[in-house]
């Protein structure tokens, strides 16, 4: 009953093996240890777990045990090929029956609570995200009797001491890890192969046609680009965080501009400089900010708020409800002037910044231009003229 694993073939022949998320495995483990709760006798010691990549896994369980009214599973997190510090660990779920008909939702030991504003949870609760958690609870109801009630505590033993070595602390995420997992899987990732794999996307917009390009680090930017700016889907790029490769990328394949496209906290790295925008490589979002800030002549409590503040987002929200938005202008165009030396000088580079919401926070010159120039090709080629 053991579930294969999709597989990705590298450059180099070899496969790397996918995983699984702590969102599946605290799923996977809800929807055990509920099964257990309301059974009349004792449950497989595997469990199906559907995610929201679309793809049915069968996991075994590490932990299965009622006592009364309260039932335990646990799923050990398999991170396949990829190097996650938190491969083999232990998601637990406990259910407990409730004298109301309504799921109720936790964290526990070793599940980070978030306390600070700017990311995808309030602060206030717990660090479960929102796919993760509708994934459980979705499990969860599909085997909870009906007109029955329960209560659903998440926990992972020495999440606290393995959260450390995350980015949680600097999140302001308290007390451990994060339930995280936007698709259910986790895909292996080789630095190497994962740069060979981004490039072979010019070749398709050039053979399409496109020569004027939109870089964006993920999936959630290429959907904002394809709804926000007249440019079609071949002209999006995604560039995980190798910004710098893909720009030198252009320039070796003859493309003619790009607009650099997504989330503040993401491209403004860009303006320091930094190529590579991983976390674990280098930073420096708020010393971009602060610099400008100082720059443009914000007093001194301004630039003291920015620099405490826990994230970009919540540094914009600041800048624009005190009608700072030069400041967040003057950033773009830093990351466009940075990314063209980062071209050498041969490519023109446009840069566009946005919020969470996928709201269009500023714009450099060239970016107003590349816009302006974009929905006179989109209207050209919708009469039916040439676009070169």
């Amino acid at each position: 009953m053991k579930t294969v694993l999709p597989t990705y073939a590298q450059p180099d022949g070899s496969l790397l093996k996918a995983g699984f998320t702590s969102g599946t495995c605290a799923a996977a483990a809800a929807k055990a240890a509920v099964s257990l709760l309301f059974a009349d006798k004792a449950i497989d010691e595997f469990i199906t777990v559907d995610t929201p990549a679309g793809l049915t896994l069968t996991l075994p369980l590490a932990l299965l045990v009622k006592d009364g009214d309260t039932a335990r599973a646990g799923v050990i997190k398999d991170a396949g090929d990829d190097p996650d510090i938190t491969n083999g660990m232990l998601v637990v779920a406990e259910a407990r029956r409730l004298s109301f008909p309504e799921i109720c939702l936790a964290g526990g030991e070793g599940v980070g609570r978030v306390t600070k504003p700017g990311l995808a949870i309030p602060p206030g609760q717990w660090a479960i995200n929102p796919v993760p958690r509708s994934q459980i609870l979705a499990h969860v109801q599909a085997v909870l009797p009906l007109n029955c009630g329960v209560a659903v505590t998440i926990s992972v033993p020495g999440g606290e001491q393995l959260a450390r070595r995350t980015l949680n602390p600097e999140l302001g995420i308290i007390g451990g890890i994060s339930i995280l997992g936007t698709t259910g899987l986790v895909e292996p990732m080789s630095v190497d192969a994962c740069k060979r794999s981004l490039a072979p996307q010019i070749d398709v917009a050039l053979a399409a046609g496109e020569r004027r390009l939109v870089l964006t680090p993920g999936k959630m930017g290429k959907r904002n680009a394809l709804s926000r700016l007249p440019v079609k889907a071949d002209a999006v790029l995604l560039t995980s965080n190798f910004i710098g490769y893909m720009l030198h990328a252009c320039v070796v394949k003859g493309v003619d501009a790009v607009l650099l496209f997504g989330h503040l906290g993401k491209i403004i790295k860009v303006a320091a400089g930094i190529t590579d925008t991983h976390s674990s490589v280098a930073d420096g979002r708020r010393e971009v900010l602060v610099a400008h800030a100082a720059l443009l002549g914000l007093p001194e409590e301004a630039i003291l708020a920015l620099m405490k503040h826990n994230t970009a987002e919540e540094s914009s929200s600041y800048l624009l409800a005190h009608r700072w938005q030069n400041v967040l202008a003057a950033v773009a165009a830093e990351v466009a002037r940075r990314a063209e030396r980062m071209a050498n000088g041969n490519l023109r580079v446009g840069c566009m910044l946005l919020n969470l919401a996928g709201e269009i926070l500023a714009m450099d010159d060239y970016g107003k231009t590349w816009l302006e120039e974009n929905h006179e090709i989109q209207s050209d080629c919708g009469r039916g003229r040439s676009r070169r």
